[in-house]
This record gives C-alpha cells, sequence and structure tokens, in this order.
C-alpha cells in the first residue's frame, strides 16, 4: 500500500549531532532519573494558550520573555504542547475526518513544517531546540501513548528490529477515546520496546529535554510506563518524563514515583474556582509521595492570557480574581508543585509577572520539606512546611468557602515546634512583623489566602 505523500514524510538524514549522540550513548542506571529533577521543574507549556496549533514564532517569543524576566527565578522549560505533526490542526479540532499527520518511514512522527519552518529537511526539532538551547533554556514536547494509526495502516518497520512492523505491536484495546490518532503498544510484544527506544532515541538527537506523555494514568498504563522509561534510559540523554493526564490512582504511587520525574494529580486545570478547589482536595492523598526528583503535578497554571487558540473559552486575561490567583499561586507553590505556566507570556501584565517572580515565594518551592496539609474542615484549610537548613516555617492559610463573610482561620503553633518570639514575614509582600502568641490567626474573606514565613527569635 502507497503512503500518500501528504502523510509521509521521508527522513533520509541523519544530523551529525545525533550521531554523535548515538555512538556515544550512556545507559542511565536505575533510578538515576531522579537527579534530573532535584526541584519541581518550573516553564511554560503552549496548551492553555494555543491549544494544539501553536507555531514556531509564537513558542520563539515565549522563550524570548523567559529568558529575558523568567529565567533568573528559575524557570527554565519550553514545552510544545499536543500535536505537533499534524499540519492542518485547529482549536477543538480532534478527531476531524481528515488529520494530514507527518510521520517519517520508520513510523515516528514529526513536526508540520508549515508551522515548524526550521523542521525541513528532515530536521524535526533540532534548529527549535538549539534556539532554545542559547537562551539559556530547556526545550520540551508532548506525545500520545502508543503507536501511530498510519504507521499501523501502512505496516510501516519499526527501527531497530530485523522487519518487525508497527502492525505487529498494536491493539485497538484501551485506545485513548478523545484524540484517536494513536493505538495501544502490546509491550509484551517484540518490536514494542524497540519503537519506543527509536523515538526517544530521535528526540534526543533533536535535544529534548522534557517529554509530557497523554494518556498515560486513566486507566494507569503501567506497561507502557515501563516502556517509556527503559526507552529514556538508554537514549543517553537525560529527558524529564512527566506522565498526563490524572487522575493517576493513589494505589500506584509507588509505581509512578520509580518510573516518572511528575505525574499529574487531576484532569486540565482551568479558570474556575471549582477546578482549584477539587484540586485542593485531591492534594490531600499526595502529599505523603512529594520526595526529590519526582513530584505530584497541580497540572499548568491557567493564569495570564489564556485560550488565544485553546480549547476552552474565549481569548481572554485568566477569570481568576486576584485573591484566587494568589491562593493557586500559594497551593502550588507550597504543594512543590512542578509549575509550568500555561498563558501566553509576552501578554502577560505586571500583576501575573508578580506572581511568577516572587523570590521568597520560590525559595520555599525549591528549599521547603515535610510538606503536610494541618487540617481542612468547614472551609479553611492550613499547610504547612519547613525549611530544613535555615529552620524557617511556612504557612499557608486559605477560605476555600463561598460564604460573603470572612472566616478566622487559626493554627496552633505549637503544632508547627513554635513558641516565644518570632518573626512573621507575609510572603506575598515582604511585610514583616513580630509576634508571640501562640495561636497564629488571620481573618481571610471568600477565596482569599495567606501565605507566610514564621522565624523562630
Amino acid at each position: 500500500m502507497k503512503i500518500p505523500t501528504f502523510l509521509l514524510t521521508l527522513v533520509v538524514t541523519i544530523s551529525f549531532a545525533a550521531c554523535v549522540q548515538k555512538q556515544s550513548r550512556q545507559i542511565f542506571q536505575k533510578g538515576e532519573f531522579k537527579n534530573w529533577a532535584q526541584t519541581p521543574p518550573m516553564g511554560w507549556n503552549s496548551w492553555d494558550c494555543y491549544g494544539p496549533t501553536v507555531e514556531e514564532h509564537e513558542v520563539k517569543a515565549n522563550a524570548d520573555y523567559m529568558a529575558e524576566k523568567l529565567n533568573k527565578y528559575g524557570w527554565e522549560y519550553i514545552v510544545v504542547d499536543i500535536r505537533w505533526f499534524v499540519e492542518n490542526d485547529k482549536a477543538g479540532g480532534y478527531n476531524q475526518t481528515d488529520p494530514r499527520y507527518v510521520i517519517d518511514e520508520y513510523g515516528r512522527y514529526q513536526p508540520a513544517v508549515n508551522r515548524f519552518p526550521s523542521a525541513k529537511d528532515g530536521k524535526g526539532f533540532k534548529e527549535l531546540a538549539d534556539y532554545i538551547h542559547n537562551k539559556g533554556l530547556k526545550f520540551g514536547i508532548h506525545i500520545m501513548r502508543g503507536i501511530p494509526k498510519i504507521a499501523v495502516e501502512n505496516k510501516l518497520p519499526i527501527l531497530g528490529t530485523d522487519g518487525i512492523t508497527a502492525e505487529e505491536i498494536y491493539s485497538t484495546d484501551l485506545q485513548c477515546p478523545w484524540l484517536r490518532d494513536n493505538y495501544t503498544i502490546l509491550a509484551d510484544k517484540p518490536g514494542a520496546q524497540e519503537y519506543y527506544n527509536s523515538i526517544f532515541d530521535m528526540y534526543a538527537g533533536w535535544g529534548v529535554d522534557f517529554v509530557k506523555v497523554d494518556d498515560l494514568s486513566r486507566p494507569y498504563h503501567q506497561k507502557e510506563i515501563e516502556l517509556i522509561r527503559n526507552a529514556i534510559d538508554q537514549c543517553g540523554r537525560p529527558i524529564v518524563l512527566s506522565t498526563s493526564p490524572g487522575a493517576t490512582p493513589v494505589e500506584a504511587a509507588n509505581h509512578v514515583r520509580e518510573h516518572a520525574n511528575m505525574w499529574r494529580m487531576v484532569d486540565d486545570v482551568w479558570d474556575t474556582w471549582h477546578h482549584f478547589t477539587n484540586l485542593i482536595d485531591v492534594c490531600q492523598q499526595w502529599y505523603p509521595y512529594i520526595s526529590r526528583g519526582t513530584w505530584p503535578d497541580c497540572d499548568m497554571i491557567p493564569l495570564g492570557r489564556i485560550s488565544i487558540r485553546g480549547e476552552r473559552g474565549e481569548d481572554r486575561m485568566t477569570r481568576l480574581t486576584k485573591n484566587e490567583q494568589y491562593s493557586l499561586m500559594t497551593l502550588f507553590t507550597i504543594f512543590k508543585s512542578p509549575l509550568m505556566f500555561g498563558g501566553d507570556l509576552p501578554s502577560n501584565d505586571e500583576f501575573t509577572l508578580s506572581l511568577l517572580t516572587n523570590d521568597e515565594v520560590l525559595k520555599m518551592h525549591r528549599e521547603s520539606v515535610n510538606v503536610r496539609q494541618i487540617f481542612q474542615e468547614d472551609g479553611k484549610v492550613a499547610i504547612t512546611s519547613e525549611n530544613s537548613v535555615t529552620g524557617d516555617v511556612y504557612l499557608a492559610l486559605f477560605n476555600i468557602s463561598d460564604d460573603e463573610k470572612p472566616l478566622a482561620v487559626s493554627v496552633n503553633l505549637s503544632e508547627l515546634g513554635i513558641s516565644g518570639n518570632y518573626e512573621v514575614m507575609t510572603m506575598w509582600t515582604g511585610e514583616v512583623t513580630e509576634n508571640n502568641s501562640e495561636m497564629f490567626s488571620r481573618e481571610l474573606a471568600a477565596h482569599q489566602s495567606g501565605l507566610f514565613k514564621l522565624k523562630k527569635l
């Protein structure tokens, strides 16, 4: 069967850089991947503002902004989200009858050149990754679990095998219900590991530093996760693995933390209050699994200008109020979630930028340990952590109720090991006061929060 030319891009050359990488490739040891994200990854993802339609010039504009304004605060990843290999995609256009896929002769998706011009002549994302690396940043992509349907239909060979083709390793069982580009890979079939190896070898040659793999968590695809982990470990390049979407079953917590650097706890989080309250509920079961190199993930940050060509609503600045935005960023940072900003960075106003560049808050996010929820009751939530070096205690208080009447949210500081005189910093403003009260209490309006650093005197 001849593959239609608009569906197939033949890659006939391999770049010198890819050759060198292949020849010098090391095999990473089990668990070594945990060294690649010792603090929660921080970056930008194209999904919330561009859905499946982002173009190269938009990626570069966000990289330029990050390099200029955010990199010095720890922000470093630029991630191209879903369906970068489709020429004619549009927001809300999933499962259209004529997707024009771009794929090579080994069944591996390639960037659509009409959207990513630097990918011409079979170069893939190499030039775009180089551009981002030259800014001092790191480059990431999104992929779907499985093997492309078009590879199966055209019996494309799997690189690294002796004649095994895509039709020999697939199943229609558990095919993703909301995006049907791929089929499930049968993990026990000869050629299954080789297919994943082939795509991650290609990504390593491009210079990819981060891969978000979708449709892994519900149901939990344990065997494909293991194939992906093996493929990364053999590709010779440290690539952070993010599994998506949620909800990852907590019963799989020990497995996912042994194979991924970050994993989604929930479905997509958008700019409505009920998404936030659902997230704060779900977080309760994941506090014990926050540890260096492996992070429960609250999803992207739906702030700033979103849905320019996105999937939920019209082009807009976030619908969350300022109090709600503080609450969201307070939860994400004290929980030590990866921080992947979803808005268009060049469209940020000063307030949005201030949420991403607070030194004290980001120090807490980076350095704190022993994160735990103290209570969640009657619309009140208290979460704490500590800095193991300085001994400072962090405390986040939330009023998550919808009642117009403010609530007093109080914590007995003996629970935090604090007594006598102590200094209080209100972290979002930098205001410092002294106190010696045993009860720490703040009156908070509906949807308001407070974030504090307590230092013993």
